[in-house]
């Protein structure tokens, strides 16, 4: 059987992962392709648990190398039970972010050692890269502002507290990634209407497919 495709959304918040996510589920489907959508941390009802212990905020202070323990934790327990098994029997995974994410939050917004990030994911997922990531940019104030609209009276989480500054620095963390690998990672400019976003990524799709 052909092994599935592994797509991967990126970006900060407000950027409309979720929205382009089922945009390319569509698109899939539409071609006779079955789709898993998912989303990390998170995705499998243990990896949630996990998401919920690192996105909360509690008492006691999560330093950066507990959160991105943490985050490989979640990966790991993904990966085995929900993203390996789907991509073994031929379906396509569109996953709401991976471990670009943690290079950018972690690493650039956090400041953990690369280093230490890439060891573990060539632990956690030496066999299992995307195969193709489409990285959502836009502007930090016009992406915290959406968050801010979308999420409305709700409490903010431990990301969603974050100040401008740690989203910049997450921002450029993106844009390095991409310029370093731009076979695998098309940047798209998410700052325009969602319809034009949602075209412009199911475009780079069928790009990709053709």
């Amino acid at each position: 059987m052909t092994r599935g495709r592994f797509i991967t959304l990126e970006g900060i918040e407000g950027a409309g992962k979720t929205t382009i996510c089922k945009a390319l589920e569509a698109a899939l489907q539409a071609r006779g392709q079955r789709c898993i959508i998912t989303r990390e941390p998170g995705g499998t009802p243990l990896a949630e648990q996990i998401r919920t212990l690192v996105l909360e905020r509690r008492g006691e202070t999560v330093n950066p190398t507990a959160e991105l323990l943490l985050m490989f934790a979640a990966r790991a327990v993904h990966l085995d039970n929900l993203v390996r098994p789907s991509l073994a029997r031929g379906d396509w995974v569109i996953c709401d972010r991976f471990t670009d994410a943690t290079r950018a939050y972690q690493g650039a917004g956090r400041g953990v050692d690369r280093a230490l990030i890439e060891s573990l994911a060539s632990a956690v997922h030496a066999d299992c890269e995307p195969d193709r990531t489409l990285l959502l940019d836009l502007p930090v104030e016009l992406g915290l502002a959406r968050a801010r609209q979308r999420r409305g009276d709700a409490a903010t989480d431990r990301f969603e507290s974050e100040t401008s500054a740690f989203f910049t620095r997450v921002r450029e963390g993106y844009l390095s990634l991409a310029a370093a690998a731009p076979a695998r990672i098309r940047v798209i400019d998410a700052s325009r209407p969602a319809q034009e976003v949602s075209a412009a990524a199911q475009t780079a799709l069928a790009e990709w497919l053709a």
